[in-house]
């Protein structure tokens, strides 16, 4: 790990320092989430058993990923689970001035792909091992550690269904995501959409004969753009996020490959995150409608085998825990914080809220650093998330 002379202060020590060392090994895992994850799961595992904890690894119909899950404490009753993904957004055609797969320490931070988003949260986790299993909990802390968030939360799905065949599972889980350590309620819920039109090639000389699918998917961004406005101006709002409602958002078309030529077929990927009272699955088939009444019959006039395709991703649940739910109140008394917040990413608090358990997100660092060039953390917030997974142990040992 690269030191730099400017450090502030007396620097880590005990539980941080061993986490900034455990955080070295796992940024050095390339776990772009388009590759294997085994090898930082088995650097996990073996840390764990190191520290005489067991686990079980649930690994994905490839075989080349897995979720890992461990319980410290009883394994007779529920408790409190800390979760935190290890699949990282790649790197490819960001500015970085440093190896991203090696983590560099200068000026109070730390630099290096996933040290905010958030193998940071994850190390610190690692680092209160033997903390937690000296403290003879009388509730269990059990760690959720899963692949695939960036792209969908897969893991997270495939382990809350493989957590309901266990006798006993968790009964709260805390997302470590970056929050400055803030406890975070509630956050939106997505769904992701691919839309496919299908239409006639041609010359461009010659656009009558032709089935322009490019100007049929602009008609269809143009239909979100007026969702999109339909919603900032009449709702449904619910002002505890920023924006206050659902977003209609498109963020990719793919169209076309020479000027002269009318394109055949457009890819369109877009978006809506939604607030919990709304209805994405409503905006969508809306859309649907418009595709099919207004959009598609120009395109088979000229070409009968034109179509509009449009296909889902699982839908990311939205997370909403009462202020006075005890998890809530938890969270904020080891936290100190007297103010909580909703936010308009997403995380895997919805899916496991959505399977029955209670979910907050409070984790170290700042989710403006999250998915950047030279991504960093400051080694003072692992000072914090130490600090509450001591009093988290001590809560549960009481």
């Amino acid at each position: 790990m690269a030191e730099s002379g400017d450090q502030h202060g007396e620097g880590p020590k005990g539980g941080v320092a061993d986490a900034i060392a455990l955080l070295e090994r796992l940024v050095s895992f390339d776990t772009v989430s388009r590759n294997s994850n085994l090898a930082c799961i088995a650097f996990i595992r073996d840390h764990l058993a190191k520290h005489g904890v067991a686990c079980r690894l649930f690994h994905n119909a490839t075989g080349r990923k897995a979720n890992l899950y461990a319980t410290i404490g009883p394994e007779d009753r529920p408790g409190v689970a800390l979760s935190g993904h290890v699949d990282v957004v790649p790197v490819d055609g960001q500015a970085w001035t440093r190896d991203p797969f090696r983590l560099h320490r200068e000026g109070g931070r730390l630099y290096g792909r996933g040290t905010a988003d958030m193998k940071g949260f994850v190390a610190a986790c690692l680092a209160a091992v033997p903390m937690f299993a000296a403290r003879g909990l009388k509730r269990p802390i059990h760690l959720l550690i899963t692949y695939d968030e960036e792209v969908g939360c897969h893991g997270a799905r495939a382990l809350a269904a493989d957590l309901r065949r266990l006798p006993v599972r968790p009964e709260w889980v805390i997302v470590g995501e970056p929050s400055a350590m803030r406890p975070i309620l509630g956050h939106k819920g997505k769904l992701s959409v691919r839309c496919t039109v299908r239409g006639r090639a041609g010359h461009s000389a010659h656009p009558e004969r032709a089935a322009n699918a490019l100007h049929a998917g602009a008609e269809i961004v143009s239909a979100l753009v007026r969702q999109q406005a339909s919603r900032m101006a009449e709702g449904p709002h619910d002002a505890r996020f920023t924006p206050p409602w659902t977003t209609c958002h498109a963020g990719v078309f793919r169209s076309g490959s020479a000027l002269n030529v009318v394109p055949e077929e457009a890819e369109i990927l877009f978006e809506y995150r939604f607030v919990p009272k709304d209805d994405p699955l409503a905006l969508l088939a809306a859309l649907r409608a418009h595709a099919d009444q207004v959009v598609l019959p120009p395109l088979r006039a000229v070409a009968p085998e034109a179509a509009i395709l449009f296909e889902t991703n699982p839908l990311l649940p939205g997370m909403d825990l009462a202020e006075d739910h005890p998890l809530a109140e938890m969270v904020r008394g080891l936290t100190g914080a007297n103010e909580t917040g909703r936010v308009s990413y997403g995380t895997e608090g919805g899916v496991y809220e959505a399977a029955g358990m209670a979910a907050i997100v409070c984790g170290p660092g700042d989710i403006a650093q999250a998915h950047t060039p030279d991504e960093w953390i400051a080694e003072s917030e692992l000072v914090a998330c130490a600090r509450f997974l001591e009093r988290l142990a001590d809560r549960l040992a009481a």
